[in-house]
C-alpha cells in the first residue's frame, strides 16, 4: 500500500513549534545574560561560595627614638569577618559563648553587615585576643560565612609620650568616602605623629583570594595565587625624642599641670614634649578604646588635652626678651641706657607695679631682675616713635617683629592640631576702641607680656631656640629619618632668619645669662653648666598665677633649648625655672647630681590649686 506524504499538510505547525523553540532560546539566553553579566549580585554570591577575599595588611611601621631604641612596635590581634550571605544553620548560642556576646549582638551585628553587603565581608568582632582566636579557630568550620583576619595593634615600650604618638582609630565615613584606599574596618593614624605620617606608616594593603569548601574550610589558593597581591610594610619613623629625657619629664610632671618643650637649637628637632597629666597611651588601643577615650574625655584635669602645642597663656615676663630685642633693633635704646624704677611706673592713669631690685637698670640689669618698669617704658618709646604716621602703623610694625619669632602662627610642622596663638591685630583694637581711641598707653601691658598675647609652650620655646641661635631657627619637629635611620627627613631645614642684629642677641644673651647666674633665676644655677634664661609669672584672673621659665644651655654652644609652664604653681623662679634646670642638667650630664633639689620638685603638687 502507497501513503501518500505531503510536506505542505499543516504549514503553520512547523512555525508555531520554530517559534516556541526561538522563544525558548531567547529566555534561556536572556536569563544567562541577566545572571552572568547585568546582575552582579548572581555572581557575587556564586563566587562567595567558594571564593574567599583576604586582605592581607601590611604591619604599621615601627616608631623609634633619636637613639635608635623602640618606642611603638606591633602586636597580633585577629577580626573576626562575615559574609551575610554565607551564613545559615549556626548555633548561635555556641557561636556567642565562644565570643563572649548575646544573641541580641548578634543578630544586630548580622544585620549590619547584611545592610553593607550580603557577599562581601565585613567585621563582626574587633581585635579578638590570642586565647579567644585559639579557642574560636578550632571549631570555626562549624559557623559557615565566619572567618579570622590577623591585624596587627599598637604597643609601647614606655606609656610615655601620649601625644606626640597620638593614637590609630577607625577610619569613619568621611574618611571612606573621600579616599578610596581605606575600607570600613581600616585603622588610621587618628592624631600626633600617626596622623602626621599616616601615609608612610600604614604600608599598602595585599589581597589573597581562597578557595574554601561546603564547610568553610580552607582548600588552597585561587589559581595557585596569581591574582594575590602582597603587602608592603609600613616606613619606620626615627623620632628627634631623647626617651630618657622625656620620661624623666614625665616623672618631673607628675602631680601638676602644664608642659615641657624641649629643643635642641641647631637642628630644631623636638628633645621631649611634656604635657601633664598624661595618660598611658596603651589605654587607646584595643576594644576597650572606645570606653577609654570617654573616660579621658570625662576627666574633669583634661588628660587628652594636648598644652605644648594648644594651650595658650599670656607670655609673662619671659616677652620682655622680644620686647627689648625689638627696642635694640629700632634704636630706642642701647645696651647701657637706664631708667630709675621706684617700684610703680605711673603713665596717664596707668600704673605698672614692679618687684625690689637695685635702681636705675639699663638692658642688661632690667632682664636680670625682671624690671616692669624698664619694660613698660621701652615698649611705649617703640610705639611712640614719631616717624610712623598714627598707632595703627607703628603696633603692625612692633607685631610684624614678634610674629617673626613665631608667635601669633603656626610653624607648619608635623606636629598635629598645634594652634597659633594670638598676637592682637590693629583691627582689633580699632573695633575695640575705636580707630583714633587708642594709643600706647592702652596696650601698655603688652610689654610685659599680658594683655592681648597667647602664645603655646611650643612658641615659648621655639623663641628661645631663635635667641640660643643669635637670630634664626628652624621650625621644630618630631621626625628625624623616615623608613632607615640614615634617610634623613630633609621637610625641615631650611633656617627661618630674624629681622634683628646678632649683636643685640649677643646683649640680650649676656642678660639672660645674669638671670641665671645671679638674677631671678639663681635658685637654678647647674654646677658647671652654664645657662641663660628667663623667669615668668603669669597672671591668672581664675586662680593662683602660672610659673614660667624659658632657658638654653651652655651658653656659648647651646644644645638644648626649653620652655616650662607649671599652671597654678605661682613664681617662674620657684619651680618652673627647677624643673627646666633638671631636664637640662639630665640631657647635658646623663644623670642628676642635685637629689634635694629634684626630690623638692617630685613632691609637690598642684592640681589642688585649680580652679
Amino acid at each position: 500500500m502507497h501513503i501518500y506524504t505531503n510536506s505542505n499538510l499543516f504549514p503553520g505547525r512547523k512555525k508555531v513549534i520554530a517559534g516556541i523553540i526561538l522563544g525558548v532560546s531567547i529566555i534561556l539566553a536572556w536569563r544567562l545574560f541577566v545572571l552572568q553579566i547585568a546582575d552582579p549580585s548572581y555572581k557575587a554570591f556564586s563566587q562567595s561560595n567558594y571564593l574567599r577575599y583576604i586582605t592581607d595588611y601590611p604591619s604599621r611601621g615601627l616608631i623609634y627614638d633619636r637613639h635608635g631604641e623602640l618606642l611603638v612596635y606591633n602586636e597580633a590581634h585577629y577580626d573576626l569577618m562575615v559574609i551575610p550571605g554565607q551564613v545559615k544553620d549556626i548555633d548561635t548560642l555556641e557561636f556567642c559563648n565562644l565570643l563572649g556576646i548575646d544573641v541580641a549582638s548578634f543578630e544586630s551585628r548580622l544585620l549590619q553587615a547584611r545592610r553593607f553587603s550580603r557577599f562581601r565581608a565585613s567585621v563582626f568582632e574587633r581585635q579578638i585576643s590570642k586565647t579567644t582566636f585559639a579557642a574560636f579557630q578550632e571549631k570555626l568550620f562549624r559557623f559557615p560565612g565566619f572567618f579570622v583576619q590577623p591585624r596587627t595593634l599598637r604597643k609601647y615600650t614606655y606609656p610615655m609620650a601620649t601625644h606626640t604618638f597620638g593614637y590609630v582609630g577607625e577610619a569613619g565615613p568621611n574618611i571612606i568616602n573621600n579616599d578610596p584606599y581605606y575600607r570600613p574596618g581600616d585603622h588610621i593614624g587618628i592624631s600626633g605623629i600617626e596622623k602626621a605620617y599616616e601615609k608612610e606608616l600604614r604600608g599598602v594593603k595585599g589581597l589573597r583570594i581562597r578557595m574554601v569548601d561546603v564547610l568553610n574550610r580552607d582548600i588552597g589558593a585561587f589559581h595557585d595565587g596569581r591574582y594575590d597581591s602582597l603587602a608592603v610594610a609600613g616606613k619606620d619613623l626615627y623620632t628627634t625624642l631623647d626617651a630618657t629625657l622625656q620620661l624623666y619629664g614625665e616623672k618631673l610632671m607628675h602631680n601638676k599641670r602644664g608642659s615641657i618643650v624641649a629643643i635642641e637649637p641647631a637642628t630644631g628637632e623636638i628633645l621631649s614634649l611634656v604635657s601633664s597629666p598624661s595618660f598611658d597611651p596603651g589605654l587607646l588601643v584595643g576594644r576597650q578604646r572606645t570606653r577609654n577615650y570617654r573616660t579621658l574625655q570625662n576627666d574633669t584635669l583634661k588628660p587628652l588635652f594636648n598644652r605644648a602645642l594648644m594651650a595658650q597663656y599670656p607670655p609673662g615676663s619671659v616677652f620682655k626678651v622680644i620686647s627689648t630685642l625689638i627696642a635694640l633693633q629700632e634704636g630706642v635704646i642701647h645696651e647701657n641706657t637706664s631708667y630709675g624704677c621706684s617700684g610703680i611706673y605711673h603713665t596717664r592713669g596707668i600704673s605698672v607695679r614692679c618687684r625690689s631690685h637695685p635702681s636705675p637698670v639699663n638692658v642688661i640689669t632690667a632682664i636680670q631682675h625682671s624690671c616692669n618698669t624698664y619694660a613698660s617704658i621701652i615698649f611705649q618709646n617703640t610705639i611712640n616713635q614719631p616717624h610712623f604716621e598714627n598707632i595703627q602703623e607703628s603696633y603692625a610694625h612692633w607685631r610684624n617683629y614678634v610674629q617673626n619669632f613665631g608667635l601669633g602662627r603656626h610653624f607648619g610642622s608635623d606636629l598635629s592640631y598645634e594652634l597659633p596663638g594670638l598676637i592682637a591685630t590693629p583691627d582689633y583694637y580699632d573695633r575695640l576702641y575705636g580707630p583714633s581711641g587708642w594709643r600706647s598707653q592702652t596696650i601698655l601691658s603688652l610689654g610685659i607680656g599680658q594683655g592681648e598675647l597667647g602664645v603655646t609652650p611650643m612658641q615659648l620655646a621655639n623663641m628661645t631656640t631663635a635667641i640660643a641661635n643669635r637670630g634664626h631657627y628652624i621650625t621644630p619637629h618630631m621626625v628625624k629619618a623616615i623608613g632607615e635611620a640614615q634617610n634623613a627627613n630633609n621637610r625641615y631645614s631650611l633656617a627661618n632668619n630674624i629681622p634683628i642684629d646678632r649683636e643685640h642677641f649677643e646683649t640680650m644673651i649676656r642678660a639672660m645669662h645674669h638671670v641665671v647666674k645671679d638674677g631671678t633665676g639663681s635658685f637654678s644655677r647647674i654646677p658647671g653648666i652654664e645657662m641663660a634664661g628667663k623667669t615668668g609669672t603669669v597672671q591668672n584672673p581664675h586662680g593662683e598665677n602660672h610659673s614660667v621659665f624659658v632657658a638654653f644651655a651652655p651658653v656659648d654652644d647651646p644644645k638644648i633649648a626649653i620652655s616650662v609652664i607649671v599652671e597654678n604653681a605661682g613664681y617662674g623662679s620657684v619651680w618652673a625655672a627647677p624643673i627646666a634646670s633638671l631636664m637640662i642638667e639630665q640631657y647635658l650630664t646623663g644623670e642628676v647630681n642635685r637629689r634635694w633639689f629634684e626630690q623638692r620638685v617630685l613632691e609637690a603638687s598642684f592640681l589642688t590649686n585649680t580652679p
